[in-house]
């Protein structure tokens, strides 16, 4: 019996251990630093356990991946090293749906001599946007043509009737890492340059995008798109981007909360004193007795702007007073936020992955391709982010198992032994990208 330990029992662990433990002859142990999480997933299941385990603890981590076949690591990334190296020592494959960070890429050689498999990107974004790209870029290149523009959008929303707070965004998990992410610095090519954007103006730097099917949203810049020119063999491409999707708003707005200072993690303030609206007077420098007006003076905006209503909906211009002691500015806005924008019970979300592509030919015709996937969550069920996250790992996972990805090393799912079995399996749960194609010569469309 095949046996596979999962680290962590997250957000989008409950598809990933479901899914497995339906395997045959597979046995799953789920271990995480609070038990009852860990048993939940199991669920009494005949070939599954759940074992509490802290991370930190060097002999507790090496006991466990020593008993296994391979590691699903659900941990947040900055663990996800730490548990590669004990994966070396034992000559244990492992997944990951993370990005690679360099640390990881150079365990490339070691992993290849122990003959292990690092698997990583193999989520949602990352992984089906990989996948989905070179099944298009490999069926290109067959047919004699060559990628010149590529596009690539993803975004997790909620779904349109439940998207009922004035920020048009809710929390599958916790906001630090949106939050986090909201001052990244990104790349793209266009037209052949290069187009650098600062963290401080990321939500500057944005435009509308059309998705068939689904409406128009916002896209601004996804991290550095220019490394996938290489990763995806494209260098024949003139134009490269990665984006993120939002409902329309988004950008203006957090460029405001930015300069309003709400995802500083410098200045301390004491909570315990202070409530929502006397820590806003703090930072803009108000009395605090017209804070609405000087707010709006700060950001340099019209009182009537909905960024200050939606301030006011989150109860930033009250004297609301939260349950933190010392703390920052962002510890705050994330406390606020986890309250709020929340899915409430039968609420879904919406996950959203749209690439654009223009290919040339030979013969001097060019194609525009467009891959699109539009999924929603179960009510009462998993979330849609779970399911595009989890079941991508979760299928490669009994891939491996299977001997049916015979790659050693440190890998993301840009092959076809990968891409193709899991976008073939991810249909069988109506998760499933439609292509649409046609001929743009003459129109030299950019979609």
């Amino acid at each position: 019996m095949s046996k596979v330990l999962v680290l962590g029992a997250g957000f989008v662990a409950h598809p990933l251990v479901e899914y497995i433990l339906a395997q045959q002859d597979t046995y799953v142990t789920v271990a995480s630093l609070y038990l009852q999480d860990a048993q939940k997933l199991i669920h009494k299941h005949p070939n599954g356990s759940a074992i509490q385990l802290n991370v930190d603890d060097d002999n507790a981590l090496n006991a466990a991946v020593a008993q296994t076949d391979i590691v699903v690591s659900l941990l947040p990334w900055t663990f996800h090293l730490k548990v590669a190296k004990i994966c070396l020592t034992h000559k244990k494959h492992m997944v990951t749906a993370s990005y690679v960070k360099p640390e990881m890429q150079a365990l490339h050689t070691d992993a290849k001599k122990n003959g292990v498999l690092f698997l990583n990107e193999i989520g949602v974004d990352p992984g089906i946007d990989h996948m989905a790209a070179m099944r298009v870029i490999h069926d290109v290149k067959a047919r004699g043509g060559q990628i010149i523009k590529f596009f690539s959008y993803c975004g997790g929303l909620p779904a349109p009737a439940h998207n009922n707070n004035p920020l048009g965004y809710k929390f599958s998990w916790s906001p630090s890492g949106v939050m986090l992410a909201a001052g990244n610095n990104g790349r793209y090519l266009q037209n052949g340059n290069a187009v650098e954007i600062p963290g401080e103006h990321l939500f500057e730097h944005y435009w509308l995008v059309d998705i068939p099917g689904a409406g128009t949203f916002e896209a601004y810049v996804n991290r550095d798109a220019l490394p996938y020119i290489d990763i995806y063999d494209i260098p024949t491409v003139k134009s490269m981007y990665r984006g993120t999707l939002r409902n329309i708003g988004h950008c203006e707005s957090w460029q405001y909360f930015k300069k309003l200072g709400l995802l500083n993690r410098a200045e301390q303030f004491d909570f315990s004193k202070l409530s929502t609206a006397d820590t806003i007077a703090l930072l803009i420098g108000s009395t605090g007795k017209d804070l609405i007006y000087d707010v709006a003076a700060f950001l340099g905006i019209p009182v009537w702007c909905v960024t200050i209503k939606k301030l006011h909906w989150l109860g930033l211009l009250d004297e609301t007073d939260i349950p933190l002691q010392t703390g920052t500015t962002f510890d705050m806005f994330a406390y606020i936020l986890q309250q709020k924008l929340v899915y409430q019970p039968g609420e879904v979300d919406l996950l959203l992955q749209h690439h654009e592509f223009i290919a040339d030919y030979n013969n001097g015709t060019q194609e525009c391709i467009t891959s699109t996937l539009i999924d929603f969550g179960i009510p009462n069920g998993d979330s849609s982010m779970a399911r595009t996250v989890g079941l991508p790992a979760a299928i490669a996972t009994k891939l491996i198992l299977e001997r049916k990805i015979n790659l050693t090393g440190v890998h993301i799912p840009v092959h076809a032994q990968i891409y193709e079995p899991v976008l073939q399996e991810l249909e069988s749960y109506n998760i499933k990208l439609t292509e649409r194609r046609k001929d743009c010569s003459e129109s030299n469309s950019d979609f």
